[in-house]
């Protein structure tokens, strides 16, 4: 993507009432993003998902647009991501509406790292702020990143005891960058840009409305290989980021309460619902076999089984990817460069077919 390619994207992006879908249908219809900014009206307003308003919205967005979001970016020492860039998350790649554009401040590397969601209550228990504070230190110990919404409460727990562990933490805002919200969490905002990184899909100096939030928690569950909740009301946010992570293929725990407790009704729910309770952290971090054979000289022996002539040629290239250690599915999908969906479907016939079993956490091993 050129200078000029890029300018017109970041225009695009900025166009009031321009989501995922309508970028896509504009540069499905047009190529490339100059194509359709410079489309005539008549044509636009004909194109699905579009109406009057959302050309003339278009029309009425300069190129300047795309200079200008790029150099308040710059101002505030964040960086712009686009998915043609090879620094954009990889796992929302493989979410359901993945962000046109991100704008990162903070250590760029910790997206590629093993992230767990830890999101909670703004109104939380003493007990809850204890859970939270020992699930996040533990796997901020082991090297998993930890990812939350910068909210009051459990969110700022999990945030502060991962930087207090020696660990890192991944802030996702429902605002542009510049703006702390809540504004008591000023500190922390600081901490996180200097230890860790605030991420965001508005623009900076957007400040916060009803909307943003959920867009906000899709984006925390889909940077985490798991979501665990803590405390959570009954319709609360955090469950809204539970529902995300569900719909992104993802795994959701929750942490047991009181069951008069309202901010532990939620994740009661949930575990009757069929998620995996948390009872210590070892429950968290069984979803990260990697973590725990990092220090290891040599790799771990491959069967020696032959695989079956029967495998496809698509299942054999996956299954030489698999190991006597377990692996999750977001690491083979890294390796393989598929998606996720059908790393799961190659994953479903290989079990089928006796070359892999399922280990605890959602990891598969060859047999």
């Amino acid at each position: 993507m050129d200078d000029e390619e890029r300018t017109a994207y970041l225009a695009l992006t900025q166009v009031p009432g321009m989501g995922p879908s309508r970028l896509h249908a504009l540069l499905s219809a047009f190529t490339t993003a100059l194509g359709a900014h410079s489309a005539p009206f008549d044509v636009l307003k004909e194109l699905p998902g579009f109406s009057r308003a959302a050309a003339s919205a278009l029309k009425a967005t300069p190129l300047e647009t795309g200079r200008k979001t790029e150099a308040a970016a710059a101002a505030l020492g964040a960086q712009v991501l686009v998915p043609a860039d090879a620094a954009y998350p990889p796992l929302l790649r493989n979410i359901p509406d993945p962000p046109p554009v991100l704008f990162a401040l903070g250590n760029m590397s910790l997206l590629s790292r093993p992230a767990a969601a830890i999101v909670g209550s703004r109104d939380h228990s003493r007990y809850g702020a204890g859970v939270c504070r020992m699930l996040s230190t533990a796997a901020a110990e082991a090297g998993v990143i930890i990812v939350s919404g910068m909210a009051r409460g459990l969110d700022a727990v999990a945030h502060a005891a991962a930087l207090d562990a020696g660990g890192s933490t991944v802030g996702v805002l429902g605002n542009g960058l510049g703006v702390v919200y809540p504004a008591a969490n000023r500190s922390l905002y600081e901490r996180v840009a200097a230890d860790g990184l605030l991420l965001t899909e508005f623009p900076p100096g957007e400040r916060p409305h009803a909307g943003s939030f959920p867009r906000r928690n899709r984006l925390i569950s889909g940077l985490s290989r798991v979501t665990v909740v803590v405390e959570a009301a009954v319709g609360s946010g955090a469950l809204i980021t539970a529902g995300a992570a569900l719909d992104q293929g993802r795994e959701v725990m929750a942490v047991p309460g009181n069951i008069s407790s309202p901010v532990s009704s939620g994740c009661n729910q949930l575990i009757r619902d069929g998620a995996a309770p948390v009872l210590e952290p070892a429950d968290l971090l069984q979803h990260f076999p990697e973590l725990a054979t990092v220090a290891r000289k040599t790799a771990a022996p491959v069967s020696s089984r032959p695989l079956p002539e029967v495998l496809l040629p698509e299942e054999r290239e996956l299954a030489e990817l698999f190991g006597l250690d377990p692996v999750h599915p977001d690491e083979l999908a890294s390796k393989s460069s598929r998606p996720i969906g059908e790393v799961l479907g190659l994953i479903s016939g290989l079990e089928i077919a006796g070359v892999i079993e399922r280990c605890p956490g959602r990891t598969f091993r060859r047999l």
